[in-house]
């Protein structure tokens, strides 16, 4: 774990030593921030977060991939992804520790925008509670939306192809959420059930079950999974 915190440390620092970590986040916080108080917020009349989270799924489907295009995309290219898995590291480590790097400059981004729910609650009587419970459930699709985004990473050497695949992915996980009517009473609930979207959509509401922690959790690392037996498929070829 120590190895894997290093490694994340280190890819933290490299995002803001580009502007890619700037303007991705830079345009989360400005998108959302607009789209809230000019779009919902005054219009309602109400003291609550909960249409400034509403949008998050959908505004993360193409902010998450960007973020973690490069992770493993860029080392890839470059050819040091070869002697970094050469060195005393296991590939689960490196996994994680790009992972955890990513987690953190979303969680960045979202800081960014705690200003939002004070400025809420001056002009009202805000509840906090489902304040926390939507910046968890921000952290926690996001990070979906990360593990997905990294695992396109490992799959290409190109960023914008890791980009494009890990958009698509993200993309396909939202949709489920939206169509899962048309296929009737037994598969629907299924898809309804493995979307994202739904599992946050009560959290926006300040609803923490154990189940939709325990989804993400289980989505999460069943990507991690994948991603690390992809660049361990590299040894073999």
């Amino acid at each position: 774990m120590s190895t894997a915190w290093v490694i994340a440390k280190r890819e933290f620092g490299a995002y803001f030593k580009s502007p890619i970590a700037y303007i991705v986040l830079g345009a989360l916080v400005v998108w959302t921030g607009v789209l809230y108080f000019w779009g919902t917020f005054f219009i309602s009349g109400q003291t609550s977060m909960e249409a400034f989270f509403s949008g998050f799924p959908l505004w993360l489907i193409f902010v998450c991939p960007a973020i973690a295009m490069r992770l493993l995309a860029e080392e890839r290219g470059t050819g040091t992804i070869e002697m970094l898995l050469t060195m005393p590291v296991r590939d689960s480590e490196v996994v994680l520790g790009k992972y955890l790097a990513a987690v953190g400059v979303l969680a960045v981004g979202l800081g960014f925008t705690v200003p939002f729910a004070f400025t809420v609650s001056r002009l009202g009587s805000l509840d906090w509670g489902p304040v926390i419970s939507g910046y968890l459930g921000c952290l926690l699709i996001g990070g979906t939306y990360l593990a997905v985004g990294l695992f396109g990473s490992a799959v290409t050497k190109n960023q914008i192809v890791a980009y494009v695949i890990g958009l698509a992915l993200c993309a396909l996980l939202f949709l489920m959420s939206v169509v899962y009517q048309f296929f009737g009473p037994v598969a629907g609930p299924i898809l309804q059930f493995a979307s994202p979207p739904f599992h946050f959509s009560k959290m926006a509401r300040g609803v923490i079950e154990l189940r939709n922690v325990v989804y993400y959790v289980s989505i999460i690392g069943v990507l991690l999974v994948l991603t690390t037996q992809t660049l361990e498929s590299r040894k073999w070829r």
